[in-house]
């Protein structure tokens, strides 16, 4: 029987990557990875390579069934030049700690966008719908919009076996947020922009680009999109320790940059001190505060010290493999 693979890359666009993909058909094929070759395609139609040396590679790094076609995978990759070496846009191969005793649940803020009108479901075409309030985990008709493709996209995701652990409409009209749970830098990255992936293929059936920009609506009195990032390790979950915490917080203080660099382009406009951030060049933690840099989830507290941390600076469109990394370096250093 004839399998369909989808090879999925990020393209070597800046400041933002963006999705790529194409299809390879193979006979016989039994759902491995290892069954999957070394592919390649045209890097100077993507901003990876030059028209006189084009070709780059496609290294296949992990492997889902594709619930929406029939006989097919979802191949994610790695980008590398033409000798095998990491292309420079592949932040996944920059992972140098990939530690699996780091579990990471990364919360997906968007919004839909109708590519008809140029504006989000829900937008009137001239102006702007009711201020935020009626939005966040709405339903209704008057309030939530856009749930037929949400719906569609969380179905298969997890039938793809992507860890999907829940969706919720979000402060604005027309934008919403999934939550994917992970182990390790890499695993956490390939299932975040798998699910990116989907939703943007789900979109096309409805007339639906997805705008990942963390202020798209920079001029209104509206939160921003994120992708807030949260993490424990074994000494978080298993300790009991307030003092674990602490040195992991002030830690993340000492290096903002290291931080604020991968968490996404146009972050700036997001990060403002306002619609429940800290300022991009500010930093703060606290037991269950949205407006800080670091939220301690009041369950950490209430369970004994024990639990997880929320890093809220991290924008929509960031990349979570490089994020992942930034905060298994910063986490072990405080704990060095």
């Amino acid at each position: 029987m004839k399998a369909k693979l989808e090879y999925i890359w990020l393209d070597g666009y800046s400041p933002t990557q963006s999705l790529r993909s194409k299809t390879q058909v193979r006979d016989n094929f039994g759902g491995t990875l290892e069954e999957c070759p070394m592919w390649c395609f045209d890097g100077s139609s993507t901003e990876q390579a030059e028209g006189n040396a084009s070709d780059c590679l496609l290294k296949p790094v992990a492997i889902f069934p594709d619930p929406d076609r029939k006989n097919a995978f979802l191949v994610m990759t790695e980008v590398l030049n033409s000798d095998g070496t990491p292309h420079v846009s592949n932040g996944r191969a920059t992972i140098d700690d990939d530690d699996e005793d780091f579990w990471f649940g990364f919360e997906q803020e968007y919004f839909l966008w109708d590519v008809h009108t140029d504006r989000p479901p829900g937008f009137p075409v001239n102006g702007f719908p009711a201020p935020q309030g009626p939005y966040y985990c709405s339903v209704g008709a008057q309030n939530a919009f856009g749930r037929d493709c949400i719906e569609e996209h969380f179905d298969i995701c997890l039938d793809a076996g992507i860890n999907v652990e829940g969706i919720n409409a979000e402060v604005a009209a027309g934008q919403w947020e999934f939550q994917v749970f992970a182990k390790g830098a890499k695993r956490a990255g390939d299932e975040i922009w798998l699910a990116r992936y989907l939703l943007e293929r789900t979109g096309e059936k409805y007339g639906y680009s997805i705008n990942y920009h963390p202020k798209p609506f920079g001029e209104l009195d509206w939160n921003g999109s994120g992708m807030h990032a949260n993490f424990s390790n074994g000494a978080m979950r298993d300790l009991g320790d307030e003092s674990v915490f602490t040195k992991i917080c002030e830690n993340f203080g000492k290096h903002i940059e290291r931080h604020i660099s991968v968490y996404g382009a146009y972050n700036d406009q997001r990060l403002t001190g306002k619609h429940e951030t800290q300022a991009i060049d500010e930093y703060s933690y606290g037991v269950s505060d949205r407006g800080a840099s670091i939220r301690i989830p009041i369950g950490t507290v209430d369970d004994g010290w024990k639990g997880r941390l929320e890093d809220r600076r991290t924008a929509s469109n960031a990349d979570p493999y490089t994020v992942a990394a930034a905060i298994i370096k910063t986490t072990k250093e405080g704990l060095a």
